[in-house]
């Protein structure tokens, strides 16, 4: 990734760049003891991006110890409302306003800004000794649906019995997106359920064989961490393919940081950073750094796609 890092304060002087200027709304009164580099506010982010976002706050704070970002993790629908009532100054989400939250945004009279942070996905995780580990969209469709039933009925294999489908929690952004990009807004099938976060929903998996769970690339892609690597020990992510009938194993690919910026992988989403500040303070700087130069290289080393910048890749493959 090519990025002229230049130093912190000047990151944070090119805010306006990156929220698109000076917020001219009056909204409701706000403490203005903090500026961009001090003080202290709240923050909400959705529970799938609680590693990185971890990176990005520990980072800010060693930076300017004057500031005190303080985050709490939340299934996405307790993200916006968090943000709404203005118990949290910034959201991270893995999707931008809908119509009826910029209506409430426009009757409080605040114009909330917008920046991308990072391109994120969805990992499939099964048992290490499910044989099923390459899986197609129109198969995860019809698993997610209850169509198919039985693990016998995608390899024809048997051993392993009923599927199992189990989820982080409950009203979170990857049921969302199952429901809303993959379902098409069909109902889930029956047998699901919500473990109580993202690392019970791959302990759950590491020791129930015939479960298949759905989890943000963001907890299994920093494989220098080594709580990622104790999840990866005991987990088999799958291999998964856009075409209706592949015919290699090339055809498969897993959620690595190249698919996902080349858009070969399919389950992808995006990261969004969205600030209710009527001014730039902290909560602007916060935004502004960890979308900016030294913000998107974390995104970068967390195996994540910078969603600003130059990524080379490299096919190693090649001879």
């Amino acid at each position: 990734m090519r990025v002229n890092i230049k130093a912190a304060s000047t990151v944070l002087l090119l805010s306006g760049t990156l929220f698109g200027g000076c917020n001219q709304a009056t909204g409701p009164m706000e403490d203005s003891s903090d500026t961009p580099t001090s003080g202290a506010i709240n923050i909400s982010v959705d529970e799938t991006f609680e590693p990185i976002l971890k990176s990005q706050i520990d980072t800010f704070q060693k930076l300017y110890p004057a500031a005190r970002v303080t985050a709490a993790y939340k299934p996405e629908e307790e993200v916006m409302r968090d943000l709404l009532a203005n118990k949290a100054r910034v959201a991270v989400l893995s999707r931008q306003l809908n119509p009826a939250e910029q209506a409430e945004f426009e009757r409080l009279k605040i114009v909330p800004r917008t920046a991308r942070l990072a391109v994120d996905g969805l990992a499939i995780v099964v048992h290490p000794s499910n044989p099923d580990s390459m899986l197609t969209v129109a198969q995860l469709r019809s698993i997610f649906m209850g169509n198919t039933q039985e693990w016998s009925q995608v390899s024809g294999k048997k051993g392993l019995g009923s599927i199992n489908v189990v989820f982080d929690t409950n009203r979170s952004s990857t049921t969302r997106y199952v429901q809303d990009s993959l379902l098409q807004g069909k109902a889930l099938t029956k047998r699901v359920f919500a473990a109580k976060s993202n690392p019970a929903l791959l302990d759950y998996v590491a020791t129930h064989p015939n479960t298949i769970g759905i989890v943000g690339v963001n907890w299994i892609s920093d494989r220098d961490d080594k709580a990622v690597q104790g999840f990866l020990k005991n987990v088999r992510i799958v291999s998964v393919s856009a075409q209706a009938n592949p015919q290699k194993p090339d055809d498969y690919v897993q959620p690595y940081q190249a698919y996902l910026a080349l858009k070969t992988y399919p389950l992808r989403r995006e990261v969004y950073l969205i600030s209710r500040e009527a001014r730039a303070g902290l909560g602007t700087g916060f935004a502004s750094f960890s979308a900016g130069n030294k913000g998107q290289l974390i995104v970068l080393k967390s195996g994540l796609v910078p969603a600003t910048g130059q990524m080379r890749i490299i096919d190693t493959n090649k001879r």
